[in-house]
């Protein structure tokens, strides 16, 4: 069973702000480990980085992992997770766990559910059958996975909705932050969303009724879902130093390594997006001198890594020619190979960016990368 004597809160020191941008070099304390700020989370969809055990993770430079709390409590069931020693011991993971709402998935099942103020009606894409997520179920399940982070249940709609539509949401998210922190066990440690699309005066309303809750961290919703990148990255430029300076700030569900840098210069401690795995099942893999598509017939006889700058464990071992030949034969290993990659080029990504922050160069880290994926991203 997950202990239910409550675990250490996480704790963020703030090490470091660049001199000429809102960027933080900082340092997230859990009951599991620590996390080096800003950070890169690879998502474990259902207790598992597709294609990576978590020897490959900690081979990587991940220090945190994610789980899809939508998934997992369809199948195998949180019950059963917890009956079997929690998330940590289920998956092998001894890092931090951060669990979603598991809103953002029932969301996206727009023909399969109904949203009221109690919750969302949704039917299971694996059966068919019914469930009800409400505020106070979605903290349970989390609870019982047992999470480091766990997230409150918000509306996200779409970025582009009408004004109505994205004052009920925020509403909405409002009301059910309250029941959330009235569930909240502090088993784990609740971050609330912020919610409001494009709209400034919107966002930061929200920031304000969010943070009118004290809790350990804090999260911006409902990016990435729709509208243009540059007015998402205005949106999170604006919204970002709302927040509170002395608790995490987290971006949820972005993104590409360009959102990453740039929203690192916003003020954003905590990433997280199945970009890189999916990427890399689909033979596209990010490098330092921008995206390669190893399919290409132009790979067939190149005997140079992936990447000559990378570290990883793919780069260390294997030719362009190689993981060319396992993609196209569908070889299970090109998947493997692909995501180690993938996975070391965006953690080592967010390592160059403490690094800059520290001495006070990140400017410079934005112009060269910024440069090179804006062309390529």
């Amino acid at each position: 069973m997950v202990p239910t004597s409550s675990a250490p809160l996480v704790r963020f020191e703030l090490l470091h702000r660049d001199a000429k941008t809102n960027a933080r070099r900082g340092r997230l304390c859990t009951a599991h480990g620590v996390v080096d700020t800003p950070a890169f989370i690879p998502v474990g969809t259902a207790g598992s980085v597709k294609a990576l055990g978590p020897d490959d993770l900690v081979n990587a430079g991940a220090q945190i992992v994610l789980g899809n709390t939508y998934h997992l409590m369809l199948r195998p069931g949180s019950d059963l997770v917890s009956e079997l020693g929690g998330l940590h011991r289920f998956m092998s993971w001894r890092g931090p766990i951060l669990t979603d709402s598991g809103g953002f998935q029932v969301f996206s099942l727009a023909p399969r559910r109904t949203i009221t103020d109690d919750g969302v009606e949704f039917q299971s894409h694996l059966d068919g059958t019914r469930h009800l997520l409400t505020p106070e179920s979605s903290i349970a399940i989390q609870e019982e996975l047992g999470a480091d982070m766990i997230m409150a249940l918000d509306e996200c709609p779409p970025s582009l909705s009408e004004r109505p539509a994205l004052e009920g949401s925020v509403a909405r998210t409002t009301r059910w932050l309250q029941r959330c922190a009235k569930a909240w066990t502090r088993r784990s440690s609740l971050f609330g969303i912020v919610q409001g699309g494009l709209d400034s005066g919107l966002r930061r309303r929200h920031v304000e009724d969010v943070c009118a809750v004290d809790l350990p961290g804090y999260a911006l919703g409902g990016y990435s879902v729709g509208e243009k990148r540059e007015a998402m990255y205005e949106s999170v430029a604006f919204s970002a130093p709302l927040l509170p300076a002395d608790r995490p700030r987290y971006l949820m569900g972005v993104g590409s390594p360009l959102d990453l840098i740039t929203c690192v210069a916003a003020g954003i401690d905590l990433f997280d997006c199945v970009l890189p795995t999916r990427c890399a099942r689909n033979g596209l893999l990010f490098t330092s001198e921008g995206k390669v598509v190893i399919k290409n017939a132009i790979h067939a006889r190149d005997e140079r890594p992936a990447d000559p700058r990378c570290d990883c464990y793919t780069c260390r071992n294997f030719s362009r020619a190689y993981l060319r030949h396992l993609f196209m034969a569908r070889e299970i290993l090109a998947m493997r190979l692909n995501s180690l990659h993938n996975v070391r080029y965006f953690i080592t990504l967010m390592k160059q960016a403490q690094q800059a922050i520290e001495q006070d160069r990140y400017p410079e880290l934005l112009a060269q990368l910024g440069g090179l994926a804006s062309t390529e991203d």
